[in-house]
């Protein structure tokens, strides 16, 4: 197998990493293409290409991350990553890499991870790495990765609901939460939203949104209601699929500001994920999804 061969075998992996690492397309392509860059000018026989190449976008997501984490710092408002719908979802060989835990929530809970506790987590626990691996990868002991994801592990599930949640029973919950805010009715959305739901809008100061994560049934169910009044008549929801589950796209016309996905225990709406950032939304098309 020559080298294009062996990289392109492993790109699903490295995409799935890179993407999960950073929250964004376009960072993990960039990623991706380094690595490859890197690949190709090694010109030398290595034990395990998967390996070498895990190792190296790892490495060079972990760097990017700390420079990611500056900028993060002054971002306007609250950060969500940037979503992946039908149309932009990686193509068929990608595919498996981004099967499971992809979601916006879940994404948004790895960005309380310091860079190498997200690395060490990721790679054990969604892409099945031992810990001599990530040792070597880290530069660090088995013992100590050992602890590091274990206490990643403990952050990050301590937010996921217990229960595995349908796909239709998701959708139910998302036009249920659209039906209230086209009726202009806070008391259906109280109704669906757990008492202490949040509603996070990510507008990267491009756009109008809250620069705070609101709080709380009836915090949340005012704000929804309230910031889509004026515009009611101009817009339109779709279903879609984002990041692996079901999502609600709002168009202006043709023009898409918002997409929206949920964390639900089945039971309500546990939180709402907003994103409007046009950088996030551009190129992103919203495929609706078809029934």
């Amino acid at each position: 197998m020559d080298r294009t061969q062996a990289f392109e075998q492993h790109r699903g992996r490295l995409y799935g990493i890179a993407y999960r690492m950073l929250g964004s397309r376009a960072e993990a392509d960039d990623i991706v293409q380094e690595a490859w860059l890197r690949w190709d000018r090694a010109g030398h026989e290595v034990r395990s290409a998967e390996a070498w190449l895990v190792t190296a976008t790892t490495r060079l997501c972990i760097d990017r991350l700390r420079e990611l984490r500056s900028e993060r710092e002054h971002y306007v408002g609250p950060w969500l990553p940037e979503p992946l719908t039908l149309d932009t979802a990686p193509p068929a060989d990608r595919a498996a890499e981004l099967a499971s835990d992809l979601s916006v929530a879940f994404l948004a809970v790895l960005e309380r991870l310091a860079p190498e506790e997200r690395a060490a987590f990721l790679l054990h626990d969604l892409f099945d790495s031992d810990y001599g691996a990530i040792g070597e990868i880290l530069g660090k002991s088995e013992a100590a990765c050992r602890q590091i994801v274990s206490r990643a592990r403990k952050r990050v599930r301590e937010d996921q609901p217990r229960v595995q949640v349908s796909a239709e029973a998701r959708k139910k919950f998302l036009h249920r939460l659209v039906e209230a805010v086209q009726t202009q009715d806070p008391a259906k959305l109280i109704d669906v939203l757990a008492a202490e739901a949040s509603w996070t809008s990510d507008g990267g100061g491009k756009t109008k949104a809250a620069k705070k994560v609101i709080h709380g049934a009836a915090h949340v169910a005012r704000f929804a209601t309230g910031v889509f009044h004026r515009h009611l008549g101009q817009l339109e929801f779709r279903d879609v699929e984002i990041n692996g589950e079901p999502g609600i796209a709002a168009f202006a016309g043709e023009l898409l500001i918002s997409v929206i996905s949920i964390r639900t225990d089945g039971q309500r709406i546990l939180d709402v994920f907003s994103i409007l950032n046009p950088d996030k939304l551009h190129g992103l098309g919203a495929a609706p999804v078809t029934t």
